[in-house]
């Protein structure tokens, strides 16, 4: 994670400097990054991926959308671009955190406030006595709305999991997440129909570690999407919709795709034996059905121009076009480091990549460059991906943002966020002589 986010803040610096280099325009097009769009084509050319788009900004200029290919191997479908859905699945974690932050602001919940405050189930936690067992002792302290933002709660994921506490979360059903068809037809026989239930079933299975003192990718988002419905007073996608969506003018962000949008659909491929596979069709797509419940973790389908407006409030503070989604001093507190004292922020899963370093923090919902040694640029800045390969970052401080689409699993399987760097690199190169 740590090479994650510093790249990607090295690639949104550069991006941000090559930008303000160039004269201003009406709408910005890959023209500005001929390196970046020769790359993204050479993916698609190499038959690498079908296709992929990038959106890059710094402050209030036009967005630069780079984009090649199309949304899946057949030849009928539409070309990739800012409108193009994409499965950005733990890239969905910031936008739930974000609407805890909102709550925070309004004073309907405190950063520090035990969970069981707003579901009673939690006011008894246990912890497992080790991974080979799901024998428990109490938990030392209560979980906090800080755990869940932060991944340190002591909660497991079903992703991650293993042993006796993952054949557990399994018979209750707790699995937050949709890939495809057939594996939802099986998921959803056990999975709970709400979040309100998903949450007190949580509240049932024991912690992997006491509450607040380890950071360990978790369903933490997940529940805190349940909080959000009883803080919110209205189902979670809703508030979600109605502060966050609607106000932003994301008309591209969706729990469940609706029919006339599933054209703009991508299909998500998995590698076997270095031949792509599409596993979940777009056209058939199991974001095409309403899920068990809004995954709060893992459950939205955006548009790289839907995530770019999302990141440029942030960059901008919690303001965009005149719209206020939260105050400056809201966004800052999410965007900095909020692990609970002495915890450090130490790995992430595979589905981001890497291992984070000593000058790393995590925020609500992502990680956060506390500072960088080798990029003067690096601190501020906020970041996180997604399973199929999907990258966001932000800083606030330097007004610079990034976003990259694509939707294949795993997420490793081509360097992309590396060679997106370089790219941005050339292209910022001939500007800088001159």
């Amino acid at each position: 994670m740590m090479r994650l986010v510093g790249l990607a803040t090295a690639a949104g610096m550069l991006v941000a400097l090559a930008l303000a280099a160039a004269p201003a325009r009406p709408a910005a097009t890959a023209t500005a990054l001929p390196a970046t769009q020769a790359l993204f084509s050479s993916y698609v050319a190499d038959d690498k991926m079908p296709g992929i788009v990038g959106a890059f900004g710094a402050g209030d200029r036009p967005t630069v959308f780079v984009s090649a290919g199309r949304i899946a191997d057949e030849g009928d479908a539409p070309a990739a671009g800012p409108d193009s859905l994409w499965r950005v699945y733990s890239m969905t974690k910031p936008v739930t955190a974000m609407a805890a932050m909102i709550l925070i602001e309004q004073g309907r919940m405190r950063l520090d406030q035990p969970v069981s405050d707003f579901i009673p189930e939690f006011k008894e936690m246990r912890v497992q006595l080790n991974p080979n067992t799901i024998d428990s002792r109490p938990a030392l302290r209560p979980i906090t709305i800080r755990h869940l933002l932060t991944h340190t709660a002591g909660l497991g994921y079903n992703i991650i999991t293993t042993g006796p506490l993952l054949r557990l979360y399994e018979s209750k059903g707790l699995l937050p997440g949709a890939f495809n068809v057939a594996m939802e037809t099986r998921m959803r026989q056990l999975r709970p129909t709400s979040l309100q239930e998903f949450a007190r079933r949580v509240a049932g299975v024991p912690l992997v570690a006491d509450p607040g003192t380890t950071w360990r990718y978790s369903m933490g988002l997940d529940v805190l999407a349940a909080v959000i419905e009883k803080a919110g007073g209205m189902p979670f996608d809703a508030f979600v919709q109605r502060r966050i969506f609607d106000p932003l003018g994301m008309k591209s962000s969706y729990w469940t795709v609706p029919g006339g949008a599933a054209g703009r659909l991508a299909t998500t491929y998995s590698f076997v034996a270095g031949r792509r596979i599409p596993i979940d069709p777009g056209a058939t797509s199991v974001f095409l059905q309403p899920p068990s419940f809004p995954y709060g973790g893992a459950g939205l389908v955006m548009s790289a121009r839907d995530y770019d407006r999302f990141l440029h409030m942030l960059q901008d503070l919690g303001t965009l076009d005149g719209v206020t989604i939260m105050r400056p001093e809201t966004a800052r507190l999410a965007m900095s480091d909020l692990l609970p004292p002495g915890v450090r922020f130490t790995s992430v899963p595979g589905e981001t990549g890497g291992v984070a370093g000593p000058q790393m923090g995590y925020g609500a919902g992502g990680a956060v460059i506390l500072k960088d040694a080798n990029n003067a640029f690096g601190a501020g800045t906020y970041a996180w991906g997604g399973a199929a390969g999907t990258h966001a970052w932000v800083n606030a401080v330097r007004k610079l943002r990034g976003t990259i689409m694509v939707n294949y699993l795993p997420a490793t399987q081509w360097p992309v966020r590396d060679q997106t760097i370089r790219a941005l690199a050339a292209d910022l190169a001939p500007r800088s002589t001159r």
